[in-house]
């Protein structure tokens, strides 16, 4: 708990897991809501899961995506594209 109190992102994730197991619904969506907001891609995922089951909602399923995708578009920048696309195109295959 306190990882992820501090901003670990797969502490809070794994809070969520723990959550759900107990059974407690809203608090494991709340968890996940956090950690997708950080760009924890299986929070999407377990929050998708929770949606289709009726653990979710649209809206909070709609607010992950969101966050989400606000915290990949933080992490992109020029250099960093330029070098994912030199690596890739470096790496021997197979």
């Amino acid at each position: 708990e306190k990882a992820a109190m501090q901003g670990h992102v797969m502490s809070r994730y794994n809070l969520g897991i723990l959550e759900a197991e107990k059974g407690n619904y809203d608090r494991a969506v709340r968890h996940h809501l956090i950690s997708a907001k950080m760009g924890c891609h299986y929070s999407i995922d377990a929050i998708k899961k929770a949606f289709m089951d009726g653990l979710a909602t649209k809206a909070q399923y709609a607010e992950a995506l969101k966050g989400f995708q606000g915290a990949v578009e933080e992490t992109k920048s020029h250099d960093r594209s330029v070098w994912l696309s030199n690596y890739c195109e470096a790496r021997p295959t197979t």
